[in-house]
């Protein structure tokens, strides 16, 4: 199904010729028709360091161990006989012959004029006596094809003809291909490898290959596993790698990439509210498909997604999903809907990409490599098609914030509000009433679920000891919060009874912050009949939202006195 709905893709694009595929050119080498040397002309690609030049369409050419040429476009190697390492000269000067061969097989074939130039130009050429007038910033990895005059040949018709039956594999078997299903000469190693495969090769990874006994059977092997006809190869593999290479339709992270296409040509743009969400598109993509002001969720244009990595130089395909995009967006609509969270300030949070919730469940450093496959395919699966998101996700965003907790005040960067959004997700989308989306937005006062006020108390517990120790090393949060999320019973009393002396402390110096504290102290208790002993893990991550809200509630409700003092001394003053 994948590969035919990717073939479909194809016939919306402009494909290349047979057996060509873009390719970064770095020079230009300018020669007359008589093969004399005009000079190298570099192309500018993306303007940055070690810029590969510019993308033009080049023969193409399937290499593994062996060394093969392409038709006169190619590495400095194999065009000028230009080493990148010295001791392997010899192997360069065979990638050179190998190169020379073919244009002189081209220009016998084809019998066109600038071809012919190229020739002659090699009849001259010597890499030894010549290596004064290589530009001295050759990088000898990158390509480079010939222009004579203003033709290039590798862009005439008879040259791309010639390269077809060059590649072609007079004795290809006959098979049915799994992609069209017609009896055709079906090709042993696919001509279009996959580009930009996280954990693939840089050249490109191959979707079907075997080059172990355990894969083969009936004699089939390399690509013949799944016997693919050139046409149909060439078609699925620049369609993936077009999707690959556009931002609108694809997502990386961590390990995996999601591409992402329609049956139709349409205007709506996924990739946008999964990388980099919007809140303004955010916001009117909720108000219609979710709260019913437009009708545009019913379109029921064919939508596809699927998911690669890479793995030992294959590509791994981890998911595949086939909706419409009507449904994608109403998904998406409850997908952000979940996502209501105040920030650590107590204001109104921003929409999150999918890569910071998928990070948030890692340490910092490296979190790119940290990231498991199946934490993003659970999320994306989620966000397109529905349904309730896997509850070992708490498991993965508790243990992160028990770490996170555990570490010192100036290492810590907690609480994260983009874990606390995919705890909540999860909760909330395992909820089986409808209309809980948006529920756990704040701090709900009349929750009386107890590891939901425990997590409220520990908050207020931590702002007692702050507000009396400012700058505390040893915080009760850094020590204590990994056993309070988990069985209550053992720690609150001992921490209630060492908040007794911060209270009396700010009693005598912080009478009104005494006030304050003592009396939501006071509040939060009285919403308990007892410690738990023990928290499931559901309970535990209540119990991190409870903290989280408390504190974004006590910090909304501190700025807010803040703003009505200074909105009394303004007035004062201005009378």
């Amino acid at each position: 199904m994948l590969l035919q709905k990717l073939s479909e893709y194809a016939e919306r694009l402009e494909l290349p010729p047979e057996m060509y595929a873009k390719t970064r050119v770095r020079w230009f080498i300018d020669i007359d028709l008589e093969g004399n040397l005009i000079g190298f002309v570099p192309l500018v690609g993306t303007g940055k360091k070690n810029d590969r030049g510019k993308e033009l369409l080049l023969p193409n050419v399937l290499r593994s161990s062996g060394d093969r040429a392409r038709l006169l476009a190619d590495s400095g190697e194999y065009v000028l006989g230009v080493s990148r390492d010295p001791d392997k000269q010899k192997r360069t000067d065979g990638r050179h012959r190998l190169f020379k061969q073919l244009v002189h097989q081209c220009a016998q074939a084809t019998d066109e004029q600038t071809v012919h130039a190229v020739k002659k130009f090699f009849d001259k050429w010597n890499p030894v006596t010549m290596k004064g007038k290589l530009p001295g910033d050759l990088d000898p990895s990158m390509n480079l094809t010939f222009r004579v005059g203003e033709v290039i040949p590798i862009d005439l018709p008879l040259v791309r003809e010639f390269w077809a039956r060059e590649t072609a594999d007079e004795d290809a078997r006959e098979m049915q291909c799994v992609v069209c299903g017609r009896v055709k000469p079906v090709e042993e190693r696919l001509p279009v490898k996959f580009k930009g495969i996280p954990g693939g090769e840089g050249p490109g990874t191959a979707l079907i290959s075997a080059n172990a006994e355990a894969f083969e059977s009936y004699g089939l092997h390399a690509s013949l596993i799944a016997p693919t006809c050139r046409e149909c190869g060439e078609r699925f593999g620049n369609a993936a790698n077009d999707l690959l290479r556009n931002d609108r339709t694809h997502l990386r992270i961590g390990p995996v990439v999601y591409v992402f296409w329609t049956r139709e040509k349409t205007d709506f743009d996924p990739g946008s509210f999964l990388s980099k969400p919007d809140p303004v598109a955010v916001k009117s993509l909720i108000e219609s498909v979710w709260k019913g002001k437009d009708r545009t969720a019913l379109d029921d244009t064919e939508f596809y997604a699927t998911a690669f990595s890479g793995s030992r130089g294959r590509v791994v395909v981890r998911d595949w999903l086939e909706t419409t995009v009507g449904q994608v967006k109403r998904n998406l609509g409850r997908w952000f809907m979940m996502q209501r969270l105040l920030d650590p300030s107590g204001e109104g949070g921003l929409p999150l990409g999918m890569y910071f919730l998928a990070a948030s469940l890692y340490p910092r450093q490296n979190q790119d490599a940290d990231i498991a496959p199946n934490i993003p395919r659970a999320l994306l699966r989620v966000a397109l098609k529905g349904g309730a998101l896997p509850e070992w996700l708490l498991f993965e965003a508790v243990r992160r914030e028990k770490a996170e907790a555990g570490r010192s005040d100036k290492d810590r960067h907690w609480p994260n509000r983009h874990r606390m959004v995919l705890t909540k997700m999860v909760l909330v989308s395992n909820e089986t009433e409808i209309g809980k989306e948006d529920a756990m937005e704040r701090l709900d006062q009349s929750n009386r679920e107890p590891a939901y006020v425990c997590g409220r108390l520990m908050a207020v517990l931590d702002a007692v000891q702050r507000a009396a120790i400012p700058g505390a090393k040893a915080t009760i949060i850094s020590r204590y919060f990994g056993t309070a999320s988990s069985a209550p019973a053992t720690v609150f009393g001992t921490l209630l009874r060492g908040a007794q002396p911060h209270l009396d402390k700010l009693r005598r110096e912080r009478e009104g912050a005494y006030y304050g504290l003592q009396t939501r102290l006071e509040e939060v208790l009285a919403l308990l009949q007892s410690f738990p002993k023990t928290l499931t893990l559901k309970q535990q991550a209540l119990f991190s939202l409870g903290y989280y809200h408390q504190r974004a509630a006590d910090r909304a409700a501190a700025r807010a006195r803040k703003e009505s003092k200074d909105t009394e001394q303004e007035n004062e003053q201005s009378e």
